[in-house]
């Protein structure tokens, strides 16, 4: 027996459908107090009837169809920018999908619990009408890297027959650890997924590591009111009606406005980096006023453009940073030498390059840092032989994606600390392309960690100018920062 119920003048109207042994269908329809048995082409009366008042009420500012989405409330709109495939899926079901290169996502709605004893998402549902086939899942970004997704926990998302916050699983293992990856592969995907609930979603975390939720607590606390999960860890059952299992990734450090609510942008990521920061940042400021350490640029009588060189240790040095100092400094520059590691506060990393108004770094996983740079500021990457390609996908165009002003500084052949090591007709420098084809680890184990570099400061004074010029016109006559 089926039921359907519609709204008609502020009446309610049953229609029950049924069939006898025979086969033959009847309908009882009921309102008020009033039954009356149809035959069966009554029925086909009935339902091409109900077929045309839709088709009429469609063109009206009231919808039947449309009353009847509105009932099913949750992810919503959201959905095809998730998982296109499971637009609009019903309660009581897991609905996966795969098409997307780097990630798989999955929506489960219902009564949703989990169970971190056997690795599994259970969706508690009466219905009896799905397949119920369960599926499994492992919820990391870098699905066609198949090395690296082995060492990601997978998840049994499973029906079991027989709360109210939503929920998002992923990892935090994988390349978790070089800070490219943490932003790239967690934490702009699980802003892309998550924004758009407004605070009102958890966290649920495979493979949880507490340096992490440490590190990255201020930006958690921006996209969710609640604490993470730690799925392996916590034995409790967590209940949702809603989850999604797996992270939604767009492409390098950025965010696709065509595949986003509202159109948003990685601009609109970097403000939720902004609400993240600044509470700790009003907070240093005043511990330096109070303790009369800042070196604030107007009490030094300073009005110049600050400029920021991340430094390197081990490969890919920049060999005569002291020199290059020295000629920032001559041109007009005031300069500030960053040494980040580990234990570095993000907080504090961000304070230093987003009052800075050009960052310049070699190559590397800490030119993710760019995303904390203010748009219309200046970004230089040196670029090492052998690196063209990664550090124009990787940071060049995320650059210009943020609004930056990106200068690619690509160092000459002599400029390599190879040059000296191989000579200038070795293949490894006259043609580093044929040992970059053969594949990334001959490209890491080669350019990236046995190279440094010796900028030839004669040259690099070109772009160094660029990037001053360019800093006066957008700072005006007068520099003040905080």
């Amino acid at each position: 027996m089926q039921y359907q119920r519609l709204i008609k003048k502020g009446e309610k109207l049953r229609v029950t459908v049924e069939e006898d042994g025979s086969g033959a269908t009847a309908v009882s329809v009921a309102s008020g107090g009033y039954l009356k048995r149809v035959n069966q082409k009554i029925l086909l009366i009935i339902f091409l009837s109900f077929l045309f008042c839709c088709y009429i009420f469609s063109f009206s500012s009231f919808s039947l169809l449309g009353a009847f989405s509105r009932e099913s409330v949750g992810f919503g709109p959201y959905e095809p920018f998730i998982a296109p495939l499971c637009s609009g899926i019903s309660n009581g079901t897991i609905c996966c999908d795969r098409n997307g290169f780097r990630s798989d996502i999955c929506i489960m709605k219902g009564d949703v619990r989990t169970h971190s004893a056997s690795s599994s998402v259970f969706l508690f549902t009466s219905l009896k009408n799905k397949s119920k086939i369960p599926e499994k899942m492992k919820p990391y970004t870098r699905k066609w890297e198949t090395s690296v997704m082995e060492t990601v926990q997978e998840l049994n998302l499973v029906y079991r027959d027989d709360n109210s916050s939503l929920s998002v699983f992923f990892s935090t293992g994988g390349y978790t650890g070089n800070v490219y990856h943490e932003f790239n592969d967690g934490i702009i995907p699980f802003s892309i997924t998550s924004q758009h609930f407004n605070k009102k979603v958890v966290f649920v975390i495979v493979e949880y590591h507490r340096w992490w939720v440490m590190k990255y607590g201020d930006i958690v606390s921006q996209l969710s009111d609640y604490p993470p999960v730690d799925f392996s860890s916590d034995n409790r059952t967590h209940c949702f009606k809603e989850s999604i299992v797996g992270l939604k990734i767009h492409d390098e450090l950025t965010v696709d406005p065509s595949l986003m609510l509202g159109n948003k942008t990685i601009l609109d990521f970097r403000n939720v980096l902004d609400r993240a920061y600044w509470p700790r940042i009003r907070g240093l400021i005043q511990d330096e006023a109070a303790n009369k350490t800042g070196k604030r640029f107007q009490e030094l009588g300073l009005k110049k453009p600050k400029l920021v060189i991340l430094s390197r240790n081990g490969s890919r040095e920049l060999l005569n940073e002291n020199l290059l100092v020295g000629l920032a400094e001559d041109i007009g520059f005031f300069v500030e030498v960053l040494r980040p590691d580990k234990t570095t506060e993000l907080a504090k990393i961000y304070r230093c390059l987003n009052s800075s108004d050009v960052m310049i770094g070699v190559h590397g996983a800490a030119m993710t840092h760019l995303l904390f740079l203010k748009p219309r500021t200046v970004f230089i990457q040196i670029i090492p032989i052998g690196t063209e390609w990664a550090a124009e996908t990787y940071y060049g165009e995320p650059a210009k994606k943020l609004r930056l002003k990106y200068i690619g500084y690509k160092i000459k052949p002599n400029e390599s600390s190879l040059y000296d090591e191989y000579g200038k007709d070795d293949p490894i420098i006259r043609d580093p392309k044929s040992f970059t084809r053969k594949g990334w680890d001959y490209t890491k184990k080669m350019y990236l960690e046995r190279q440094n570099v010796k900028l030839d400061l004669k040259r690099f004074r070109k772009p160094l100018s660029r990037a001053y010029d360019f800093s006066i016109k957008r700072i005006g006559p007068v520099y003040s920062s905080y």
